[in-house]
């Protein structure tokens, strides 16, 4: 995946509670949880896009009072994606 460099201002990364041992992880988390929270990508792709495994996305999610939205959609979605994939 290609990556791009970012400052941020120690203050915000401060007032954010960023783990700065892990600060790009962590903006990465937090940037894909807005995205997902203003439904522009899904729950899967957000959990993808920060390499977090999906039940620790969720965890994060929760942890942050974002809901999951997760609808009778999304659930028929996932039941085909499982049976194309043979589970």
């Amino acid at each position: 995946m290609e990556t791009l460099q970012v400052e941020l201002p120690a203050d915000l990364v401060r007032a954010a509670d960023l783990d700065v041992e892990h600060l790009s992880a962590d903006t990465a988390r937090v940037v894909a949880l807005l995205l997902f929270r203003e439904d522009k990508i899904s729950l899967g792709r957000a959990a993808e896009l920060c390499g977090t495994p999906i039940e620790a996305f969720i965890q994060f999610a929760g942890r942050h009072g974002v809901p999951l939205h997760y609808g009778v959609e999304d659930l028929e979605q996932d039941r085909r994606n499982m049976t194309r994939i043979g589970l």
